[in-house]
């Protein structure tokens, strides 16, 4: 039996009782958590001694919305999140072509510009790629996800004319009877989900290099946010060739969910290979840095009083709440704008209602609401009486606050993400950082949940600020109750799965603008380590 003993620093248990001096690992479960003598006593002959010298061990923590295949494809795109003009779009382009020898015709991706951050202001058009790529197809993401740009030749490849019908949800930019490239929401996903898959040997080296970067991270339990049918033969690759060193929860695109649930149906609600099916994901809006979030009321500065658009009727939800109940799988819905909050909570509602009325099971299922922005005041007890959980992009406040300030105007921008609000109403809420949209970096999190601080110095709604301890808890524990997990993960308890991570110090004990400085010194899965740095 493998055993390993921690003392001689701070163990953060995440329980009632807060700290404890030591812990026993046996066979990647915690078998003892107390002071140094009690845990030395359990431990006995034959155990692995590790001296924390002074640092703080806790819980690892558990990602409550990303997308591990975008992390893992990013990996083999062009990067662009540090781009601030058409012109360095270009050069970035050009040199990732040339240096990785793509030959003509071949496709190329890019991924992570913020059009608030260049100096146009504005997306780029085809014209810019086509100056970057003249004999290759290139596709471009928004740093959101959400909007787009496509070059002549992917257009040309794709077959997308002004004739094109547009998906409902979605935009298609034509000028002067041209398509212009941009495009946002199901259109922009239209045109991904048709590009080629890269090669299966570099996937899955990407797969590999995307785990190493949740571990060095202190994530030991990621997600997989919006499963398409292309991901799974992709999924029961990794899993029958053992390539999964991280539990990966996947939540599959309900609108085409049903070969998809057949065909990973041993993974259904429970871990085969590391990989399970957590339930079921759809999106009723857009991104708000990108203008595309349905509000209930205008955007600043807006024309014809444009407040985004929803991304399905009300119709369509419906029947896709009572398909999750129905099946007792957990829904996930993206939710941003204050109006796409308020159809979700209606809906969902009307279902609950409507099922207790005619006698059919109404299971709690632990529906969430992803991301939450503009989760607005009147609408936070709703979600509370119907058993919600909102997982917010806290990071939101710090990486695109001061856009935000621009777009929303001072009064909604400061109730973005409110986890205060939301902890006073009794609601079990997340964060999560939506990789690749930025990095899976929780302590920096942490950081922005408890300072609320903008890029440019403003702090933004200093009312939904929360203490340290509620926001580690958004990423342990109550992550760990959202995945239905709270029985094996999320804190240090007896029993419970082994997946740790060792700090450089206390969080509760830094100074709150430190937070986001503390460093990961070692991560641990299932007794195991899987990252570990040099003091």
């Amino acid at each position: 039996m493998a055993k390993r003993m921690y003392y001689g620093g701070t163990v953060l248990t995440m329980e009632d009782i807060l700290y404890a001096q030591a812990l026993l690992v046996e066979d990647g479960v915690i078998r003892a958590v107390g002071s140094e003598a009690e845990v030395r006593a359990a431990a006995g002959r034959d155990c692995e001694m590790v001296d924390l010298k002074g640092h703080t061990l806790m819980p690892a923590f558990i990602d409550a919305h990303s997308h591990f295949s975008g992390c893992a494809n990013a990996l083999l795109q062009v990067p662009l999140g540090e781009a601030v003009s058409f012109d360095e779009i270009e050069e970035r382009i050009a040199a990732f072509i040339r240096d990785n020898h793509i030959s003509k015709g071949q496709w190329v991706a890019a991924q992570g510009f913020d059009h608030n951050v260049l100096r146009e202001k504005r997306p780029p058009r085809r014209e810019v790629l086509d100056r970057a790529a003249p004999d290759n197809p290139v596709i471009m993401a928004h740093q959101s996800g959400h909007t787009g740009v496509l070059n002549t030749l992917a257009l040309e490849r794709l077959g997308i004319t002004p004739d094109t019908p547009v998906p409902e949800g979605g935009v298609m930019e034509v000028a002067d009877g041209k398509v212009t490239g941009y495009m946002e929401e199901t259109a922009f996903l239209n045109c991904q989900s048709r590009v080629p898959m890269p090669a299966p040997e570099d996937l899955m080296g990407a797969y590999l290099r995307a785990q190493d970067g949740y571990a060095r991270r202190g994530v030991t339990t990621v997600q997989e946010g919006m499963m398409i049918p292309a991901m799974e033969p992709l999924y029961r690759q990794l899993c029958a060739a053992g390539l999964l060193k991280l539990d990966v929860v996947g939540y599959l695109d309900i609108t085409q969910a049903d070969g998809m649930r057949t065909a990973l149906s041993e993974h259904i609600g429970q871990y085969s290979g590391r990989f399970k099916v957590g339930g079921y994901k759809t999106f009723l809006d857009g991104s708000p840095q990108a203008r595309t979030a349905w509000l209930r009321e205008p955007y600043c500065g807006a024309e014809e009083n444009y407040r985004g658009y929803p991304r399905m009727s009300n119709e369509e939800l419906a029947g896709y709440v009572d398909r999750a109940l129905d099946e007792n799988m957990q829904l996930l819905v993206h939710c941003n704008g204050d109006a796409a909050c308020e159809q979700y909570l209606r809906v969902y509602g009307e279902r609950l209602r409507a099922r207790a009325a005619s006698g059919k099971p109404c299971r709690a299922i632990r529906p969430v609401i992803i991301h939450a922005q503009m989760l607005a005041p009147d609408q936070l007890s709703r979600a509370a009486q119907n058993g919600m959980i909102p997982s917010f992009f806290v990071a939101h406040v710090y990486h695109w606050g001061d856009v935000h300030l621009e777009n929303l105007g001072p009064e909604r921008a400061a109730r973005i993400s409110p986890a205060a609000s939301a902890g006073a109403q009794g609601l079990r809420y997340t964060f999560h950082q939506d990789a690749p949209v930025i990095q899976p970096d929780m302590l920096e999190t942490v950081w922005c949940a408890v300072n609320r601080v903008t890029k440019q110095g403003t702090v933004l709604g200093p009312q939904e600020r929360v203490p340290v301890l509620d926001a580690l808890r958004a990423v342990t524990i109550n992550a760990a109750y959202q995945y239905f997990e709270e029985g094996s993960k999320g804190s240090l308890r007896p029993g419970k799965r082994a997946d740790l991570v060792i700090l450089e110090e206390d969080p509760l004990k830094a100074l709150p603008m430190h937070l986001r400085d503390i460093r990961i010194l070692e991560t641990v899965k299932d007794g195991k380590t899987i990252y570990r740095t040099d003091i």
